[in-house]
């Protein structure tokens, strides 16, 4: 696709007593007094004073709106839409986020859009070092959506965005719309200020929400354009709060598949049949209760149990230390429950490094309004377990799979057609790195950067770790407390968003001056 010609940069003027910059890289060409950098760059601190009401501009005057627009769109993901390539939702999103990204990129950029037949569309941004930087940067992100679901407060709605309080509601915004805007963005401040920075890869998906399944056909296609990435940043993560920059340490797998069980031809008359046919529902009851404990909700299959690193029991005991010891609090309890667990920490172990089961969906269980008295011939449901991040996927569907099967009761119809996908570990923080997300969490939040495991799943960390298994990455979000990621009110937290995209930044910038 030929690139639309791109907005000027210019370089910011600095006064001489300005010293509220943070610690990061800061270049100028031909400035006295300083050390050189890469090709005769002159290194200082990293302008944050200017670049503050820069991006917030951008976020206000052209991200926000745009992204308004992509709300709007409602391009679910191919599992929720089948029809998605003749609907058109995907390809109408695909077009907004690639017409910005031409019109606000580095003008010594290139963009592609690339679609194989029957696949998802793929955005590819390829932006060349500068200053001589050394490696390659890869920043991801996803543009497709889950379903819009039910329950949204009145004047909300998935496709229908609203800003209210700081926060843009709709679905898509957080999870992951923003993330092309924010890596073009981070780039151009690089660009104005100067800075060198590596080689960068924008490469946005239209799949993750569907396991990211052509995801591989793309990677094999690009072959060895994406180079080598020594650093990989992605923004379709969360936080613990909107307070400070929090990067996710691991990320747990996913199986998820129908269990149908089957016992009539044709449905019959309760009274009639009660205490003698098997109640299908009830047989489903009997079968999950192979999974976990019906008491605790504690998943005991053998197959789906790992040992937790000491590193990451370590950094869970850290992040509830930062929360305050808030941890279940974020979730919108009725009044009266309680959440499984009172230790914080086993808490934040429980929704990041074990296992959990989640009815998702069902068929053949009437409407109220329309339940009669009959035993219904079959019921089926669509089960969402979570795996922790070192859990073999394949085996764990087979564990399920086999466990749920075997030996039916009353001899009950059941199948379980499951497939599972791979959790992440991160390896090791570089100590360049760690440096990097310290500096820039105290520079656009006044915090420490804070590290946590999550518990969903970007399929393509997997992928890249194990791809690329010398990478550092970063990753991060702003699914943070009460933005309900696929659920109704789903919001994307504006002012969390401006600051994220000053962390990325700095952090490339500090990428930039080698990582020895």
């Amino acid at each position: 696709d030929s690139r639309r010609a791109a907005e000027p940069f210019p370089m910011p003027r600095r006064s001489g007593n300005d010293k509220s910059t943070s610690e990061s890289l800061f270049c100028l060409r031909g400035a006295e007094g300083l050390p050189e950098g890469p090709e005769g760059l002159s290194c200082a601190p990293m302008d944050t004073t200017s670049a503050r009401p820069i991006l917030a501009k951008t976020w206000d005057d052209s991200i926000i709106p745009s992204l308004v627009e992509y709300i709007r769109i409602p391009n679910q993901s191919p599992h929720f839409d089948p029809d998605w390539e003749a609907n058109g939702h995907m390809q109408r999103a695909m077009t907004l986020i690639s017409d910005w990204c031409r019109d606000h990129m580095p003008e010594d950029a290139s963009l592609e859009v690339l679609q194989l037949p029957g696949r998802t569309p793929l955005m590819l941004i390829d932006v060349p070092a500068q200053g001589g930087s050394e490696g390659t940067l890869l920043l991801y992100g996803h543009m497709d959506k889950q379903p819009a679901m039910t329950g949204w407060e009145a004047g909300l709605g998935p496709w229908t965005p609203v800003i209210r309080d700081g926060r843009l509601y709709g679905r898509g915004g957080a999870d992951d719309g923003y993330a092309a805007f924010a890596s073009v963005t981070a780039l151009n401040e690089l660009r104005r200020q100067g800075l060198p920075h590596a080689r960068a890869v924008i490469l946005i998906e239209g799949c993750e929400e569907s396991g990211s399944e052509d995801l591989p056909a793309y990677l094999e296609l690009l072959g060895d354009r994406l180079g080598e990435p020594d650093l990989v940043i992605c923004l379709d993560s969360g936080c613990a709060n909107y307070d400070q920059l929090w990067c996710t340490t691991s990320l747990r797998g996913l199986l998820v598949g129908t269990l149908r069980v089957d016992v009539l031809r044709e449905g019959v008359h309760s009274g009639d049949a009660g205490g003698i046919v098997p109640e299908t529902f009830g047989v489903l009851r009997r079968l999950l209760a192979r999974l976990e404990d019906d008491a605790t909700g504690v998943v005991t299959l053998d197959e789906l149990q790992v040992e937790i690193p000491a590193a990451r029991r370590a950094q869970a005991a850290t992040a509830v230390e930062a929360l305050s010891g808030r941890v279940s609090t974020k979730y919108p309890f009725l009044e009266g429950v309680r959440a499984f667990g009172e230790d914080p920490v086993e808490q934040v172990l429980a929704r990041t490094w074990r296992a959990a089961v989640a009815v998702t969906g069902a068929e053949g269980l009437p409407p109220l309004a329309n339940a009669g008295n009959v035993l219904r011939p079959g019921t089926a449901v669509k089960l969402s377990i979570r795996l922790p991040p070192t859990c073999d996927p394949a085996r764990a569907a087979a564990a399920v799979r086999r466990t749920l099967t075997r030996d039916p009761p009353q001899g009950a119809r059941v199948s379980f057609d499951g497939e599972g996908c791979r959790g992440w570990n991160a390896p090791a923080l570089a100590p360049w790195l760690e440096a990097a997300l310290e500096e820039a969490s105290q520079a656009w939040f006044g915090r420490p950067a804070c590290s946590m495991g999550e518990g969903g799943t970007i399929p393509f960390m997997a992928m890249l770790g194990e791809r690329f298994p010398a990478a550092q990455f970063m990753i991060t979000g702003l699914l943070g407390p009460g933005s309900n990621a696929h659920g109704p009110n789903e919001f994307l937290h504006i002012e969390a968003g401006k600051r994220l995209t000053g962390c990325v930044a700095q952090v490339i910038a500090r990428h930039g001056r080698g990582v020895s």
